[in-house]
């Protein structure tokens, strides 16, 4: 080796002066040197290829914010070596003229998912199937070469790979896209996605509350697994923990702070990411999904990195009106405005790389340059290609960029990579080559204006299936091009000028549609310049303006402009109030709300200074209605795998959207309590939400009340009418449900003593490892404490009596029963025990079950001293509680009549208490909050019409609003149609398929639905 070497030092110095010979020398000892450095054994012929390039003449982005506009770069061993304008082109470079070209840093497709192959032989992995963290992509990539040439014709030389299975996915990785597909960094983040099996699988989870609470217990897990290793470590003589790569990699990548990228298909679903990474202190990524821009506000004051797909949707077809009605208002909306998403995201300077994610790849381009069209700057585009998903995924100081010492990874343009017209050459990936324009596919044909020397010709040339023919005119002349062939950009023939002189040998390529060369035996250079087609006039292109619709909150039908967060004093004069409180009903009365709250009730009120003054003549105002038992704005709502899910929460997929919520203010409704479904015996925590129209899931949660969950006994949990095929789970029968109550407190009160003995003898666990905390055992601590309440879905009179007696058992109180509609039986055992009651007005014969219901069920229950509520559990329903209160005074006790006020107590401060919020709602007393209903008539009168719905001093529906919205989106929805239909590109595609989430779907509790 070392004689080599002196061998090339003296070689080149004797050679030194005779630089006819000097580049194949150099080229000899490049040959030499391979074969010596190389360890893999070579097949077949050695590549003589060079490995110092110098590509000249071009204009050259070396950044996203600077160019040269005639520059070269010199590529040695797969790094950039040198790039400038007047720079030394060394002597052993092979030269490529890049006349015409635009040269870019290599575009980094930020999110590519990848099938990889699974290894689930693995041993020490976690209880879970979906928990697959330990996955590497970096070792089981399994590369779709279909793929990846699309990629390259897009301009991308790396790529970010993610895996597509699973809830916590694995490790994601960085490789080239070359032919060896190079790793550069070979873990970057953990991908976490909402994987839902849906009903029909009986593994843990199979829906999105299940999916959620195993992300947060697996994250609690991991942490205390660092925690224990730690204590193992520094005090020997533990057993040893059993081995969990999975929650190790996952604690690790805690403790080092590594990113989390949560995958997202829904713009609600980024803020319950967001929640999640600010509750485990995560660094949060989220992979988009077009939609950023409907909670922007929101994703905002978290200011995660973003990786957003550019699929914007092509042309609606809208030519037959009634297939037009398929499309909803949102929808052409979201077609409008898609390609301002990133626009919004770039003013708002949130940090995101742009992916093809999702995106039809001849869509890719057009789908950027729509954005530019309507205000993307092109250096922001830019950016997102390059600069910015270098920086996050670990390698800005090697791709990215044009600079020294970077991989030379280049995309390569005929022009202006943002311009629909031009095409991506080639890519250049570790200083190797991959033309992304096969052979015959630059179009030569047509006619040339061409020069030879100083003399002018017309060039003609033919393409007939890839069979290339032409001549060369001169006057009359027609001069044949013989053996012409065209080879990606290069081009050759000869052509004899007549019969007795030489052939000429005629060689040139091809740049931004110019064809230039030599006449090899006339010595002369020769160049071609296309003769233009008829082309738009500059004044006829027609580039895309940006949308000039508002957001609305949430989009779609009677969204919001804006968020309403002002709270209003108002004062109603002369109305009939129902109080629902110890003043009752109140004849031609005032009341004033200041502040959100109730400031004063009475007659002939003082008006304050800038207060709206409502004429309350003939009109009857309310507390705001309370609905004990829904199932309304939830993404999902049973996880019916285990027979105890109290780790999974309503909260989680609350679904702000849902349009079920203005229809329901618009009778008079402002609180629900939103439960679980009734698939299992202990089903997951409530949440109980105010009605705030247009706000985000977590500013709908009434944060004064207390939480809750769902319990249920009867036919649903034995999995009796859940067919044939869903007969193993336990319980499966009425006493085995009993047993697993009274198992699952006694782990419950064992779990709390543990903790307990933690807390209070910190010197004796110090050496110790601390119990694990357990999501499903701390909220049956909570209820053991009395800080949670039981929501019990219940029939019978021998399962409610049973309840309430392991509930007595444990020392806790069962707080409602609901349905509870055999409840008329054990009124006194009810009282007695302290439990109130959520019931159905007149529900009956609607399951074996219920046969004995019947419609005074209330009524003897609240006769016996039981606190009783009407409720729903339905989104119909829920529109008209009030006259749900109605039948409480329709039916009475025995035929006989309870008064008109206490039959609305149903609906307003007996639910109220049930759910121990009645400090603050569901009458109208002074200090408690502004949330009122006006009506036209009496609130129990079927022709009573809800005027008006307040929630803390906000006004959320009102019928003038309602018919104002309407017409509103009768307009918009006209002027979409007219839009669409006038559209200038009359090529897109007509095959949009739906996307939009339905928000309106109709939840009971055995609901198997999950979206």
């Amino acid at each position: 080796m070392v004689n080599l070497v002196k061998l090339h030092f003296y070689f080149l110095k004797y050679m030194k002066k005779q630089k006819i010979f000097m580049n194949i020398v150099i080229r000899i000892l490049i040959f030499v040197s391979s074969i010596v450095f190389s360890t893999e054994p070579n097949n077949g012929l050695v590549d003589h290829k060079p490995n110092v390039i110098a590509l000249t003449n071009a204009k050259i982005y070396t950044s996203y914010k600077n160019y040269l506009e005639s520059g070269t770069i010199i590529i040695r061993d797969g790094l950039i070596d040198d790039v400038g304008n007047d720079i030394q082109i060394p002597i052993d470079a092979n030269l490529i003229d890049m006349s015409g070209n635009t040269i870019y840093p290599g575009f980094i497709e930020s999110s590519l998912v990848n099938n990889i192959k699974k290894n689930d032989q693995d041993f020490n992995k976690h209880w879970n199937f979906k928990v697959n963290a330990r996955r590497e992509t970096s070792k089981l990539f399994n590369p779709d070469l279909k793929k990846i040439q699309s990629l390259r014709k897009l301009g991308f030389t790396t790529a970010h790979v993610i895996p597509d299975s699973g809830i916590f996915q694995g490790s994601t990785t960085l490789l080239q896209l070359n032919d060896e597909f190079n790793i550069l960094n070979e873990k970057v983040v953990q991908k976490i996605d909402y994987e839902v099996d849906g009903w029909s699988s009986d593994k843990y989870p199979n829906s999105l509350l299940g999916v959620i609470a195993l992300i947060r217990q697996t994250f609690i897990d991991a942490n205390w697994y660092s925690n224990a290793q730690k204590i193992v470590k520094k005090y020997p003589g533990h057993d040893p923990i059993k081995l969990n790569k999975d929650l190790d990699i996952i604690g690790n990548w805690i403790i080092n702070n590594q990113p989390f990228l949560f995958s997202t298909k829904h713009e609600l679903s980024i803020l319950r990411s967001l929640d999640i990474g600010l509750e485990f202190k995560l660094n949060t990524w989220i992979l988009g999904n077009g939609y950023e821009y409907r909670r922007i506000d929101e994703i905002i004051k978290h200011n995660p990195f973003m990786i957003i797909p550019i699929n914007y949707p092509t042309n609606p077809d809208l030519n037959d009106p009634y297939q037009a009605l398929n499309y909803s208002t949102a929808e052409l909306k979201h077609w409008d405005i898609a390609p301002d998403n990133i626009i919004m995201l770039s003013e708002n300077n949130i940090d995101f790389a742009i992916t093809s994610h999702n995106s039809e790849n001849n869509n890719f381009r057009k789908n950027l340059n729509r954005s530019i069209d309507r205000g993307l700057s092109i250096q922001k585009a830019l950016q997102a290609l390059t600069e910015i998903p270098a920086l996050k995924l670990g390698l800005e100081n090697q791709i990215g960029k044009i600079e020294k010492g970077f991989i030379a990874n280049l995309t390569v343009v005929n022009g202006n990579y943002f311009d629909s017209k031009t095409k991506v050459l080639s890519t250049w990936i570790g200083g190797i080559e991959y033309p992304t324009i096969p052979k015959y596919k630059i179009d030569i044909s047509g006619n040339w204006s061409m020069s030879i020397g100083d003399q002018k010709y017309e060039l003609t040339i033919k393409n007939n299936n890839n069979k290339f023919s032409g001549k060369i005119l001169k006057d009359t002349l027609e001069f044949k091009l013989n053996k012409l062939k065209v080879d990606g950009r290069f081009i050759s023939w000869n052509v004899r000028w007549n019969e007795i002189d030489f052939a000429s040998r005629f060689t040139g390529h091809f740049i931004d549609n110019n064809l230039s060369g030599m006449a090899h035996d006339m010595q002369l250079n020769w160049n071609a310049n296309k003769i233009k087609d008829i082309t738009l006039k500059d004044n006829d292109q027609v580039k895309e303006i940006r949308s000039n619709l508002d957001i609305f909150y949430p989009e779609g039908a009677y969204g919001l402009s804006s968020k309403k967060d002002i709270k209003k004093d108002v004062l109603i004069t002369n109305a009939t109030i129902w109080t629902s409180g110890r003043k009752g009903k109140l004849i031609d009365s005032d009341i004033l709300f200041q502040n959100g709250k109730i400031k004063k009730i009475g007659k002939n009120l003082k008006v304050p200074k800038n207060v709206t003054i409502i004429n309350g003549l003939g009109k009857h105002v309310t507390p705001g209605l309370i609905d004990c038992h829904s199932h309304s704005a939830v993404f999902s709502v049973n996880e019916g795998t285990q027979s105890i899910t109290s780790e999974v929460r309503i909260q989680d997929v609350i679904n702000s959207d849902d349009i079920a919520l203005y229809r329901e203010l618009a009778g008079g409704l402002t609180i629900a309590n939103i439960l679980h479904g009734s698939a299992n015996t202990i089903g997951g925590q409530n949440a109980i939400i105010k009605l705030r129209w247009g706000q985000s899931p977590n500013n709908l949660l009434y944060k004064k009340a207390k939480p809750g969950i769902k319990f249920a006994l009867g036919e649903n949990v034995k999995q009796s009418n859940w067919g044939d095929d869903n007969t193993t789970r336990y319980p499966q029968t009425r006493m085995g449900v009993e047993q697993i109550l009274r198992d699952a407190f006694t782990s419950a009160v064992e779990y709390k003593n543990e903790w307990n003995d933690y807390k209070k003898n910190k010197s004796k666990w110090k050496k110790k490892i601390p119990p694990r905390k357990n999501l499903e055992l701390e909220a049956l601590v909570e209820i053991l404490d009395g800080k949670r309440q039981i929501h019990c879905h219940s029939y019978r009179q021998d399962e409610i009596l049973m309840l309430t007696r392991v509930a007595e058992d444990f020392d806790f109180t069962v707080g409602t029963f609901q349905h509870v509609l055999e409840g008329y039986k054990v009124a006194e055992r009810l009282k007695e025990h302290g439990a109130n009651a959520s019931t159905f007005s007149d529900w009956w014969a609607f399951k074996y079950e219920v046969i004995d219901a019947i419609p005074y069920n209330g009524n003897l229950m609240m006769d016996v001293g039981v606190n009783v509520s009407y409720n729903s559990d339905s989104n119909e329903l829920a529109r008209r509680m009030n006259t749900e209160a109605a039948k409480a005074y329709k039916y009475g006790k025995y035929g006989s009549s309870i008064s008109e006020e206490e039959a609305l107590h149903f609906v307003t401060i007996n639910p109220a208490k049930q759910l121990e919020i009645d400090k603050w709602v569901g009458s109208l007393e002074v200090g408690k909050d502004a949330d009122f209903v006006i009506w036209s008539d009496n609130p129990l009168s079927t022709q009573a019409v809800c005027e008006q719905t307040w929630i803390d001093g906000i006004k959320y529906f009102s019928i003038d609003d309602d018919i104002k919205i309407r017409n509103r989106d009768l307009d918009i929805r006209k002027n979409l149609i007219d839009k669409i239909l006038t559209k200038h590109n009359n090529n897109d595609k007509k095959d949009w398929k739906h996307s939009e989430k339905k928000s309106a779907v109709h939840h009971h509790c055995s609901d198997e639905y999950e979206h």
